[in-house]
């Protein structure tokens, strides 16, 4: 009996977990490293094709990553730095729960045996990533770390996607492991049940006032395509929610209506609405409570059914709804292309926003925190050149500077545009940088109203009477002014500032037509 006595060359526990995460499709880190992830940074060069991408704060990292997932359809990972690391990136984390964008967390956290020590960065990282986790895992041999990264890529992308946090003690990341390992099949989306199908026709056959409710899947591809052939067959109205994660919109696309952002605007856009079909989506409430006014906006005595819930396929549910009803194989009812005039004179919010309407190029996407100036802008975008949206899901502020990166990385053949509150802006504006760095093409708008509007408008809605100079301050960017063209040239990226339609109908025009980062400040 011969023994084979070779042995393979002998890896670490980093070095199999990113092997893994490659052999599993990850392709993108967005990362943050500290001291306890530095084997994880020195495996990104034993492993050729995971690309790595610096951020230089948490949040950017996480809000690249969902930017990333929700236009590349599969995860990208993150790399964060103990407890505080991660609790820097909870934010975005947040959105991208809220748009259940897989993402694989990787979180450093000490040597096992150094934890009884409690040193100064120890910290409840279960704790910290519990509320933004569909899986939590923390790996406790170097000989499973690889397992244990297939196994949160497999939970990443389960249905319907979500944030996977891996957590990577640093011995388990120095220590001697066995090899990479592959991919762990998922069980993709459950199928739309057949009853779903023939309840949810029963409804749009009874002669009743119906609305279907849309997200996910079916707002791009096939499945909106299938939803307006459904609409065409029935009359039922199509919907989306306010901060659906990703929709085709523009010219040539089926027409879709959003529901608007206050209680009321919501009440009114349903109240005649008799039936209301769920499609990946929950019944639509008010953002927040507001004294007076009640929080759940579908009407009295409405019936609410569910075609597909958040886990089941969609799309194709939607497909054997159109069959079933035998609905026209051609949708014909489209958005036609009607492009605004471009603006003259003093540079207004809706002058932005007619600009960037008439200007952008075909199948461009739109990483949007336009804020209170979004209604404008999606007034203008809505029968432009067909364009992909991609919106501030879970409301939390300062997202739109790291979707784009995200975005851009995933569809480097595509022009990226980032409307942008000056005050959201400020959460993460780091990530001008990491567009420098990268090279990546993105063109950043700047809504310069020195302002927290949104919140100007919501100390007003909350009953708040006779506010003063304090409580006013606290909304306020005066004194000092953020100088965006500063900003972004500190951070490497070419800016320049509009007061004129003029100014910004060529500045906007000049980047449309270039290539990589550039930032236009819109004093509005």
């Amino acid at each position: 009996m011969t023994i084979n006595t070779s042995v393979t060359e002998a890896v670490n526990g980093a070095q199999s977990l990113v092997q893994t995460l490659d052999n599993c499709g990850v392709e993108v880190c967005f990362g943050n490293p500290g001291t306890s992830e530095m084997h994880f940074v020195a495996a990104l060069d034993s492993v050729p094709g995971m690309r790595s991408v610096l951020c230089l704060f948490e949040g950017v990292a996480t809000g690249a990553a969902d930017g990333y997932g929700r236009i590349a359809g599969k995860p990208a990972a993150t790399l964060l730095h103990l407890g505080p690391g991660l609790a820097n990136g909870l934010a975005n984390l947040h959105n991208a729960r809220r748009a259940n964008t897989p993402i694989v967390n990787i979180v450093g956290d000490h040597a096992t045996y150094h934890l009884q020590y409690d040193a100064l960065l120890t910290s409840d990282i279960v704790g910290f990533a519990r509320p933004v986790s569909s899986w939590i895992h923390e790996s406790k041999n170097a000989k499973t770390v690889a397992v244990d990264a297939a196994r949160a890529v497999q939970a990443a992308r389960s249905a319907p996607g979500g944030v996977a946090t891996l957590i990577l003690p640093a011995d388990t990341a120095w220590e001697v492991a066995e090899h990479a390992v592959g991919p762990i099949p998922d069980s993709g989306m459950a199928k739309v049940s057949d009853k779903a199908i023939e309840r949810s026709i029963e409804l749009l056959k009874n002669g009743k006032k119906t609305a279907i409710l849309l997200r996910g899947a079916v707002l791009h591809g096939a499945g909106l395509e299938a939803a307006g052939r459904v609409q065409a067959a029935t009359g039922a109205r199509l919907l989306c929610d306010t901060f659906a994660p990703h929709v085709e919109l523009g010219a040539g696309r089926v027409a879709v209506e959003r529901i608007p952002y206050f209680a009321e605007q919501i009440t009114a856009f349903l109240q005649d609405i008799e039936q209301l079909i769920l499609v990946g989506s929950k019944p639509p409430v008010s953002f927040f409570a507001y004294p007076g006014k009640s929080s759940w906006c579908t009407p009295d005595g409405c019936i609410i059914s569910y075609l597909a819930h958040p886990h089941e396929d969609s799309a194709n549910g939607m497909i054997s709804l159109a069959e079933e009803l035998k609905a026209p194989a051609h949708v014909e009812r489209r958005v036609p292309l009607i492009l605004p005039d471009l603006p003259s004179g003093r540079l207004t919010v809706d002058g932005v926003a007619r600009a960037i309407a008439h200007l952008t190029p075909d199948n461009a996407i739109i990483a949007d925190e336009s804020a209170t100036s979004g209604i404008y802008l999606l007034a203008s975008m809505a029968t432009a050149r067909p364009h992909t949206h991609l919106p501030l899901t879970g409301g939390s502020i300062g997202q739109g500077l790291p979707l784009a990166i995200g975005a851009a990385i995933a569809a480097p053949d595509r022009k990226v545009v980032c409307p942008h509150g000056d005050g959201g802006a400020a959460y993460t504006l780091q990530a001008l940088w990491t567009m420098a760095r990268e090279q990546l093409d993105v063109t950043v708008v700047i809504y310069a109203n020195r302002s927290y509007a949104i919140l100007n408008i919501e100390l007003m809605r909350v009953g708040v009477v006779g506010a003063g100079s304090k409580a006013l301050s606290m909304l306020d960017l005066h004194n000092p002014e953020l100088d965006w063209v500063k900003i972004a040239q500190g951070f490497g990226v070419e800016a320049s500032r509009a007061t004129t339609a003029e100014e910004f109908n060529d500045m906007y025009l000049s980047a449309m037509r270039g290539h990589g980062p550039r930032l236009i400040e819109a004093v509005v």
